[in-house]
């Protein structure tokens, strides 16, 4: 009994050696890769700029006169139309003003009226000689005086009357109420901003331009999205590029047209997205996720497929970048039609053999077998 156990571990460690002899070593399975095959194209130059919708016309509305604001009827977001009330001042002083304008007025047209009976009368008298020329004369400029007083008088009047209307501030034109910079209380003075108005009928989208880019911004084409739709782009075009650059960024500001019948929110955030066609160039746009160095200059892990199906080998290729998407990067460099690595590359190495996807090499195929 004790001889048959013995036999049987024998055999048991004979067999666990045979398991582990060298001359059957464990088999790797290929590392698999996800690959995009390089195709050329003439390369555009792209930019981005983050800009605002805005109103083509927007027009700040202020008192022509200063005072007290005792009323205010808006709120922003408001739409108000041409002649609609804002807000109101304390009129008091502007009343009296108008009484005491009326007052000088009413003597100065009464001292008229008596310039001119005395100037009538003394003409009478002075036919049979009871007048002298000078009485006359002087009878004749005491009612023209008097009588340029009072029209005086009327005009200060009218400017009395004029600056009382001014307590009141009316809307200028229809639009949507974007600013409100007053509160009931406050003391404003004459020409001092305190409602805005858009037209939210119009809008535009306003980006600012580096110096650096004008010349090619000018060329080029334009289409936008919106934040909230970044996938939706639509056709703008360039209706006004300042001339001088801002003092403080030194960029351009450019205000941008709708080409289309497209409703924005005024005050919304937009992307404007810029190309324009490189002359002689072409690129091939690969992922982000592609790109690597190789002794600090850019470059591409390139699969070269074996004889043996979906089998290749992978080598790093140095290439040009001439430019970045939002998720690709423009190169240069491998033939039309190479096969470009673009996941894992940090784990490649060159000569490293890979699976390529669409079917399972042998080698896996025996591995999955045992």
């Amino acid at each position: 009994m004790k001889n048959s156990i013995a036999g049987v571990g024998v055999i048991a460690v004979a067999a666990l050696l045979c398991a582990c002899s060298p001359q059957q070593p464990p088999v790797q399975a290929l590392r698999p890769v996800r690959i995009v095959e390089l195709r050329y194209e003439g390369a555009h130059e792209a930019n981005r700029y983050v800009g605002t919708v805005q109103s083509r016309h927007e027009v700040s509305q202020a008192f022509r006169v200063d005072g007290k604001v005792v009323q205010r009827k808006v709120e922003v977001g408001q739409f108000v139309h041409e002649g609609d009330v804002l807000a109101t001042l304390d009129d008091s002083d502007y009343r009296l003003a108008v009484e005491a304008a009326r007052q000088s007025w009413t003597a100065a047209v009464a001292q008229a009226r008596q310039a001119d009976s005395d100037h009538q009368r003394l003409g009478a008298l002075k036919v049979d000689g009871s007048v002298s020329v000078a009485d006359d004369e002087r009878a004749r400029t005491s009612a023209e005086t008097t009588r340029a007083n009072a029209e005086g008088e009327a005009r200060k009047l009218e400017l009395a009357r004029n600056r009382l209307n001014y307590s009141v501030l009316r809307a200028s034109w229809s639009g949507v109420v974007t600013a409100v910079h007053f509160e009931v209380g406050q003391v404003v003075t004459p020409g001092a901003e305190v409602v805005s108005i858009a037209d939210p009928g119009m809008p535009e989208i306003v980006v600012d331009v580096p110096e650096d880019q004008l010349a090619a911004f000018k060329q080029s084409g334009y289409k936008a999205s919106l934040a909230s739709a970044p996938d939706k782009t639509f056709a703008v075009g360039l209706r006004e590029l300042s001339p001088q650059a801002a003092p403080q960024t030194r960029t351009y500001r450019a205000r941008m047209k709708l080409l289309g019948a497209q409703s924005l929110p005024l005050g919304a955030t937009a992307t404007l997205q810029v190309e324009r066609k490189m002359t002689g160039l072409s690129a091939a746009a690969v992922p982000a996720t592609a790109l690597t160095q190789n002794a600090g200059q850019p470059a591409l892990w390139v699969v070269t497929p074996t004889d043996k199906e979906s089998v290749g080998t992978v080598e790093l290729v140095a290439v040009v970048v001439l430019g970045y998407r939002n998720d690709e990067v423009l190169v240069s460099g491998p033939p039309a039609g190479a096969l470009i690595v673009t996941a894992g590359i940090q784990k490649m190495a060159p000569g490293l053999k890979v699976a390529l996807p669409g079917a399972v090499s042998h080698e896996t195929k025996a591995v999955a077998t045992r």
